[in-house]
């Protein structure tokens, strides 16, 4: 249980050309091997022009756990350290399956975010488990819709699909994106298709104010040029400004849930 260890010695194997899977329990948790995956992992390619590699993959776990040391979203944290390194945030075990065989064909190193809540999902086993490859970069509509895109990933992409059922009873129909990847992000701009369908948009993420959220709607709205689509202001659901509170109704008010969302895409559709 000691991750800063535990990355200096993937690193290092990774170095000596193995393809080591290294785990940190929860995702809380990567703040104690931060440095050597920031200043030594995410940095190295570019630091030597692309002649040397590491192709660690660091394996972590975290949202909608409860407890203030299990349950965080450093989500900022990682985008804003660890660039260099393709960041996973897959909604389900299948998808994280894909991922990293994509990842162990490649020579870059990633990190890879399973959702606790993922683990108590019943998946059907894909026949080609082993050859089956998600690409990084590239969102999935998991949803069809033509009023609103509700874009997330992980955990919260589970709950939004959930409202998403709600509102279509009351006429509102949603496209629920999964961004599959935030290093890469959207690379072919399939974001902004959607927001030509419906011109509005919504941000579901567990981190803080203005971490992973804020990273998205910059993605979109400057690079992708997504503002000159909309009808309405767009917005974002986050977590709390703190740590999440205890026990479940904690857990619960403190990250972005099912009645907050459906509050926030009802009066957006009345604007």
């Amino acid at each position: 249980m000691r991750e800063l260890t535990i990355m200096g010695q993937g690193i290092g194997m990774a170095f000596r050309g193995l393809r080591p899977i290294a785990e940190i329990q929860y995702i809380d948790y990567l703040l104690y091997g931060l440095q050597p995956l920031s200043d030594d992992l995410a940095s190295l390619q570019y630091r030597t022009a692309g002649r040397q590699t590491a192709p660690l993959i660091v394996r972590t776990r975290g949202h909608r756990l409860e407890g203030i040391w299990h349950s965080g979203s450093p989500m900022g944290l990682i985008l804003g350290s660890l660039r260099g390194l393709h960041v996973c945030v897959p909604r389900n075990m299948v998808q994280a399956a894909g991922m990293y065989n994509t990842l162990l064909e490649g020579v870059d190193p990633g990190l890879m975010i399973e959702c606790l809540n993922g683990y108590r999902l019943k998946e059907k086993l894909p026949a080609n488990l082993l050859e089956f490859r998600v690409p990084l970069g590239v969102p999935e509509v998991v949803k069809e819709g033509e009023d609103i895109t509700i874009v997330s990933y992980g955990s919260t992409l589970r709950i939004v699909q959930e409202v998403a059922k709600d509102l279509e009873e009351e006429g509102i129909n949603c496209e629920v994106v999964d961004v599959q990847t935030l290093i890469p992000f959207d690379i072919h701009h399939g974001i902004l298709e959607s927001l030509k369908k419906t011109s509005r948009l919504l941000i579901v993420d567990e981190d803080v104010p203005g971490g992973a959220a804020g990273y998205i709607f910059n993605k979109v709205m400057e690079e992708q040029g997504g503002y000159r689509w909309l009808d309405t202001a767009p917005r974002t659901i986050t977590g709390q400004a703190h740590r999440p509170a205890y026990a479940s109704d904690g857990d619960y008010f403190s990250k972005p849930n099912a009645e907050q969302i459906i509050d926030v895409v009802r009066q957006m559709m009345a604007e």
